[in-house]
């Protein structure tokens, strides 16, 4: 695992290179599938999530972003939910079959012509595709919405039948009183 440092001063320390690095450094290594850590010179503490967090902002700050203000709300709304956990790991496992499916796009593409796609001819091919692929990730999105709810009628008849038999009172309206 390679080691930077955060110094008080806010640059960053490679201390496998032993220099210091900019955020596009770091960003560079998350591309290259780099495996690091980011920790405070000063307490040890690990801050990785912080700076991705400011390279994600940076990248969204210029150009086309990638998140919408409707995403991001959703995202802040779901902060001190009780579907806080739930949320950030089905995130993560969708992130993670989008990269699959990414990858075995390439795989096969090398496999039909013999060498993998360059960046522009990627470019190109997703804009020829992008309505087929929106439409599948449509879909693939819908799919996954009527997993989830299957999930949680299953998690709420799992509980009643649980707790269905303790002699619980149901909360009565205060306004009745």
């Amino acid at each position: 695992m390679r080691i930077i440092k955060k110094y008080p001063n806010r640059r960053l320390y490679d201390t496998e290179s032993s220099a210091y690095i900019t955020l596009a450094d770091v960003r560079k290594l998350v591309l290259d599938n780099v495996k690091f850590q980011v920790l405070d010179a000063k307490t040890s503490e690990d801050i990785t999530r912080s700076i991705l967090l400011q390279i994600i902002l940076e990248l969204e700050g210029g150009g086309v972003p990638m998140f919408s203000s409707t995403m991001l709300e959703h995202i802040i709304r779901f902060y001190g939910n009780a579907m806080q956990g739930v949320m950030g790991t089905y995130l993560e496992k969708n992130m993670q079959a989008f990269v699959d499916i990414q990858e075995r796009l390439a795989d096969q593409s090398k496999g039909m012509y013999g060498t993998q796609f360059s960046p522009d001819a990627w470019a190109q091919f997703m804009n020829i595709q992008a309505p087929v692929l929106n439409n599948a990730m449509s879909n693939y999105v819908e799919q996954s919405k009527n997993l989830f709810v299957q999930m949680q009628e299953q998690m709420q008849n799992q509980t009643q039948n649980m707790f269905g038999t303790f002699p619980f009172v149901a909360p009565q309206d205060k306004d009745k009183k």
